[in-house]
């Protein structure tokens, strides 16, 4: 362990819940190295949390350990767990479909349920709605700090069992890629597609070429028109539209110095369908 704990969760910074998680950590050790990755998730989006998490964890050392409290059915029968990476990081969290990314695009190499009989915080039986605080910090920093291993977490609960949320299928044709928007880059409004940078390529387009784009919502087309596909948003002036490689090798759409999902007002799931298409 390298003593490095991040926190993640949909609390926003308007209150103490966020310092209250940090305290613990270093109450159980006041010499690990406490940061965040966002606490403005979406209220209850479990999908955010998978998602970020994706994006984020593969940058930071062997060892780092995450806490990630997106937790709408806290005090219900889910189970709270934590799960080592096949890149060696862990993480807390409650087994709600926060792993799903991981899980489908990392890999888990195995998943523990936190026992909280010896690792939640001492006279906080009674509390059924804040285990971010007194169930996940108080492990994740246990953990971060070697006061106990992985292996003293609790029961092994098998890679089968740990829950998935549904995700959208990528399919490629000669003349077309589809897919779903997965996510926004939220202060941009650019819309982060799951079709990756290969499969795109494969289907023979190149920076440069005019790509006919067509997102769905459901049934009804949403928008449909022909956008440059460049290497990055200075390919094109200001106000104009771009294809682009996003930072975790997907492909995405955005308006150099604009708002693409404000201005067409695009959402992100499953139902979001997008269509990149060859120009005859």
């Amino acid at each position: 362990m390298n003593k490095l704990i991040v926190f993640q969760s949909d609390f926003g910074l308007v209150d103490g819940a966020v310092s209250a998680m940090h305290g613990v950590a270093n109450v159980v050790d006041d010499t690990l190295k406490i940061f965040d990755l966002t606490h403005d998730i979406p209220q209850y989006s479990i999908w955010d949390a998978s998602y970020r998490l994706y994006q984020t964890t593969e940058y930071w050392p062997e060892g780092t350990v995450f806490v990630s409290v997106v937790d709408p059915g806290v005090g219900s029968s889910r189970l709270s767990v934590v799960a080592r990476t096949v890149n060696n990081h862990y993480i807390v969290t409650p087994d709600n479909g926060t792993l799903t990314h991981l899980k489908k695009y990392v890999g888990l190499k195995e998943v523990r349920e936190i026992d909280e009989s010896k690792h939640r915080r001492e006279d906080t039986e009674y509390s059924y709605t804040f285990h971010g605080r007194d169930v996940y910090a108080n492990t994740g920093a246990k953990l971060a700090s070697e006061t106990i291993s992985f292996e003293q977490v609790g029961r092994q609960v098998p890679l089968e069992d740990v829950q998935e949320l549904e995700v959208g299928e990528v399919v490629r044709t000669e003349e077309t890629v589809k897919g779903t928007i997965d996510i926004l880059d939220v202060r941009f409004g650019s819309l982060w597609t799951n079709i990756p940078r290969d499969a795109f390529v494969e289907t023979g387009f190149k920076h440069g070429d005019s790509v006919e784009v067509m997102i769905r919502n459901g049934n009804k087309m949403a928008y449909n028109n022909r956008i440059v596909y460049g290497r990055s948003f200075a390919d094109v002036y200001p106000s104009e539209q771009v294809i682009y490689v996003n930072s975790v090798y997907n492909m995405a759409i955005a308006i150099n110095q604009g708002n693409f999902a404000r201005a067409y007002n695009i959402g992100t799931g499953r139902h979001w369908e997008v269509e990149f298409r060859k120009i005859k």
